[in-house]
Parts: C-alpha cells; structure tokens; sequence
C-alpha cells in the first residue's frame, strides 16, 4: 500500500470544508498543556545498527524472564521443555508465512497440519470431533457457553468458581448481551467444585454446567457422576482444560461424560512470550458439528483418487448467511495450533505421558517438602497435577514479594487477588524444569521466614 501524505493543499480544503481557518483552531478542545505544539518530542538521534542492537539488548536485559529466575508460576500459562525440532520446523518459510486457507485447494500443507490438529485433540479429549483451533483457552470456553445456548435454547449457565477466574471474565464479556445468565458454584473444603450445589440448582432454564479440572487451585474434578442427571434434563457438561499436559495421564473428559471439551495447548511447544499468543481447542460430539464455530478441515480424494483435505465447515459469515454464522474466530493462528501438533507428533503417546508424569512427581516433591515446615500446610487435601495450594502463616502476597526480591523466586500467584477470602493462599506449580535443588531452595528460604 502507497502511503501519501496531505499536501498543503489537501489541508487548506479540508479546513475550508469543516469551517475552521487552521489546525490550531481544529484541536482547540484539547487543554492547551496537553498539546505538543512545535515542541520536539525529545526522542535521542539515529544509531547505527551495531549501536541500536546492543541498546535494544540492554533494555531487554532489564526484564525478569523465566531462564533467570526460579519459577514456580502456573496459573494458566506454563513453563514446559519445547524440543528444538518444533522452532525449526514451524520456521518453514511455507509454513512461517502462510495465513489462514482461504483458498484451500492451494494450501494443502496448511490444511493437513490443521487436519493432524484436529485429530490430536479429538484423540486427547476422548470427543469426536474438533476445530482448527481457536484464539486461546478462555476464548475457546466462551465459545463453548455460546454454543450450548444455541443448542438447547436455554439461558442459565453454572460455573464454578474454580474454573480460571480470568476464563470467567472472559465468558462473561462474550455473554453480557447475549442474556444469557451466569451463576457461579461454590468449591467444597477440598478445592473441588461442590456438586452437590450443582444438583441443587438445576432447573428448566439450565444450559450447561462449566467445570475446570484439574481446576485452578490444581485440583483434579471428579465428575463423571454428574452425566446421567444432567443428560435427564437435557443439560450440557462443559470441561474446560488450562493445563493441556494434564490429558497425558488423566482419562479424557469426553470418557468421562463431557458434551463440549475446551481448553488452552501453550503447554505443546509455546513460550510463554508474556501471555501470548497461544492456541485453543475446541472438541465435541458428531452430533453438534453444525453449531461447532470457527472451521474444520476434511480429509477426502480428489477425482484421481489422491488423498487431499478441504476446508469441510467455515462457519463464518463471509461464508454463509450472517444469521446462520456461529462465530466470529475464524483466523485460526495457524502456526501455533502447527507447533503444538508437531510437539505432539514428537512427543507420542508415551513421551507425553512420561512428561506429565514428571510433572506431578516434581509438583508432589514440591508439596510433601514444603508441608513439613513450620507454619505452612497444603490449603486442600485433594489430588493434583502440577499445581497445589500453599497456607502462608502471613498475606501470601507479602510472600511472595519477599521472595523475589531477596532470592530471585517467582513462588506463584496469591489467590487473594482471585479469591479474597484466601488472603493467606499461594498458587505454586512444579513443571519438568523445576530442579530439585531449586525446590530445596525455596523450601530453605521458606522456613527462614
């Protein structure tokens, strides 16, 4: 795109045009101090590139970042192993550069990738079907609520306080002019979501029910029992997944009774590149394939028989009738939703379960050796996968301050901020990274304090 600048001319008319005489007058509204007038905006002079790079270095060096720090930070976004295969392959300029299919019969590398997507996901979530990805976990669960009003006509969603609280806030900004209503479920004593309130509050109205397991306090959700009553009154299970390693041990929530299984892939070969972007999922059951938003690609033969894939389902309104279309994410971040399929492929069945496995033996090292300190007691008797809640004698953010200025560790996030009635809890996570030397080490700055 050419880029031309108002000539003198252009401005003279266009001032004429709105009736003021100058630029002067135009921005008269504006409190005359906050105007730049003909001040310099003090930027410093051009440096040479060798300058500008070692500059820029500096001020990169000036961030806390993951490699420096021991971190035991989970909350949604994880530090996990990426091998280096996944960088090189996905750099690809074929694959680096390429935007979404639209015009799929010339991008059948793109769209095979995507298949393989798909077919990873449907594999790890137990659930027939799954799209080409979406923005991120959060955005995948309020599609996933969107749905299940579409489906069953009912306007009444319960979630419970244990899924993501930032999930939560964003499902409630997708459904505030929707009317849909949101109804928040209590947690038990042991961090999990009480069901009993569930049962409790099922009525005509209901929609879906929202779960999160393992939950945000790291707590795994049992609810495979739920499936019967809530199918009776025609009810949706929605589990949503923020720890996707989760699924290379626990059993995959579509066997477990899920209607519609969501969730956040940045554990499959993402950085944690301050918050993003990372990659969604979104997986069901066959029945529901035409209220599943975003896309879905098809593997199928050409008319000489060769294999080939196509763009099955785009539900989007450039595609089909504005009233119809079920979604407005249709850009499917390609490259992320690529680099968590090549992880996936390199890790195998068994790599990925080895993987989680260490996860919750580093996460249970981590708890059993900081349980023993005097003071401190794991805040809910539950199971768990990498992440545990920790009782501080004192306010956990106070903590955690503490902690990082005088030791260099990140130790996790204060629940207060999420749950006020938590003020002394600290959100921990233990990932295959996490030493044992580093564990120790925070245990030992711990009892010191």
């Amino acid at each position: 795109m050419r880029y031309i600048p108002h000539t003198e001319k252009d401005i003279q008319e266009m001032l004429a045009r709105i009736g003021v005489k100058n630029v002067e007058e135009l921005f008269e509204s504006i409190p005359e101090p906050l105007r730049l007038g003909e001040q310099p905006l003090g930027l410093p002079g051009s440096l040479a590139e060798a300058e500008l790079t070692a500059f820029l270095g500096r001020m990169q060096n000036r961030n806390a970042n993951a490699q420096d720090m021991s971190l035991f930070l989970g909350a949604g976004a994880y530090r996990h192993f990426s091998p280096a295969l996944i960088d090189h392959l996905i750099s690809r300029g074929e694959f680096a550069t390429s935007y979404t299919p639209y015009q799929p019969e010339v991008s059948q590398g793109t769209l095979q990738a995507i298949f393989e997507f798909q077919t990873l996901i449907s594999m790890l979530t137990g659930m027939e079907i799954a799209n080409a990805s979406m923005y991120d976990g959060a955005s995948a669960l309020a599609e996933a609520v969107v749905m299940a009003n579409r489906i069953n006509d009912k306007n009444e969603i319960l979630i419970s306080r244990t899924v993501h609280p930032e999930y939560r806030q964003v499902v409630e900004t997708y459904t505030q002019s929707n009317a849909i209503e949101l109804i928040e479920i209590p947690f038990a004593a042991n961090g999990k979501t009480d069901v009993d309130s569930i049962a409790n509050r099922l009525n005509e109205q209901t929609s879906a029910v929202v779960l999160q397991s393992p939950n945000f306090f790291g707590v795994i959700e049992q609810y495979a029992g739920l499936k019967k009553q809530l199918a009776d009154r025609g009810v949706l299970l929605i589990v949503v997944v923020a720890e996707a390693l989760s699924l290379g041990i626990l059993k995959p929530p579509g066997e477990r009774g899920a209607d519609i299984v969501v969730g956040e892939g940045q554990s499959f070969g993402l950085s944690l590149s301050y918050g993003g972007p990372y990659v969604g999922f979104f997986a069901t059951q066959d029945k529901f394939l035409r209220q599943t938003p975003g896309r879905l690609v098809g593997e199928t033969i050409d008319r000489e028989g060769r294999r080939s894939y196509v763009l099955t389902l785009s539900t989007r309104e450039q595609h089909i009738r504005r009233e119809r279309a079920t979604s407005n994410i249709c850009t499917n971040q390609g490259l992320c939703a690529l680099a968590a399929t090549v992880y996936l492929a390199t890790m195998g069945k068994q790599g990925l379960r080895e993987v989680a496995l260490l996860n919750v033996r580093k996460a249970d090292y981590l708890k059993n050796r900081l349980r023993k300190i005097k003071g401190f007691s794991i805040r809910f008797d539950a199971d768990t996968f990498n992440e545990f809640v920790l009782e501080c004698p004192k306010p956990a953010e106070e903590m955690r301050d503490s902690l990082m200025q005088e030791a260099n560790i990140l130790a996790g996030v204060p629940l207060a901020t999420y749950y006020p009635e938590l003020e002394n809890s600290l959100l921990l996570c233990a990932t295959e990274l996490n030493t044992q030397e580093e564990m120790d080490r925070l245990a030992e700055k711990l009892e010191g304090m």
